[in-house]
């Protein structure tokens, strides 16, 4: 788990009150549904979600559709030489795959990992979780990433986090964590038997203020630090 700054003002979940940021807990008006959210620092980690299904939040407004900012470009993963993975701060274009070494737990193996696309959401797509003011003037963006298995360990439920969004000037965009299942953006534990070759897709939700936008990427997971991390634009 690498150092967790926590100098931008943000929410947290309850639990995480002692960071001393503002806290708040949304829950979904759906009583039968336990999705929850929150705003949280820039900085924090994502929590894994929930791996039983619940209610998604609600469908964006037709007048504001969807708008994705990067594509998959379909290029293969590099391999990266033995022993070694792309410097912390470089800079891959959305689609393009890096293969850097894995570990959760007492897990440990190697990842073919890309940022696919950077999909803008509608603020209506929230509605659900209940975070009223504290989301005011913020807009949500969905990170899509690939995550394929190019080592010899199975890596079955484990669980590919660390990514966050880049506003346009290059500061951290603050994440939104979300417990339960988020159809807009699906962050899961990768699936059982997933062995070399096995590809499976995640998601982060960034948000960002309403005059700029969220353009790019870092994954900060090991070996990597934030702010030097591997980056998608």
């Amino acid at each position: 788990m690498k150092p967790i700054r926590s100098s931008r003002r943000a929410l947290a979940l309850a639990s995480l009150a002692a960071v001393g940021a503002l806290t708040m807990t949304a829950c979904n008006d759906d009583a039968a549904s336990s999705d929850t959210a929150t705003t949280a620092p820039a900085t924090a980690a994502p929590v894994t979600q929930a791996a039983s299904p619940s209610a998604a939040a609600t469908t964006p407004a037709a007048s504001a559709p969807a708008t994705p900012t990067g594509a998959a470009s379909g290029t293969a993963a590099a391999p990266a030489p033995a022993g070694s993975a792309p410097a912390g701060g470089t800079t891959l274009k959305i689609g393009d795959a890096a293969t850097i070494p894995f570990s959760s737990g007492s897990t440990k193996g190697t990842i073919a990992l890309a940022v696919t696309s950077i999909e803008k959401g509608d603020p209506a797509d929230l509605t659900s979780f209940n975070l009223g003011d504290k989301a005011k003037g913020l807009v949500p963006y969905y990170i899509h990433y690939k995550v394929t298995n190019a080592g010899s360990t199975d890596l079955s439920f484990t669980s590919v986090n660390h990514m966050k969004g880049l506003l346009a000037d290059g500061t951290e965009a603050q994440e939104l964590m979300v417990i339960g299942t988020f159809a807009k953006c699906k962050n899961e534990s990768l699936p059982k038997g997933f062995v070399n070759g096995q590809s499976a897709t995640s998601c982060a939700v960034a948000m960002s203020p309403e005059a700029s936008t969220v353009s790019g990427a870092e994954y900060w997971g090991e070996p990597y630090t934030l702010g030097k991390g591997l980056n998608w634009k």
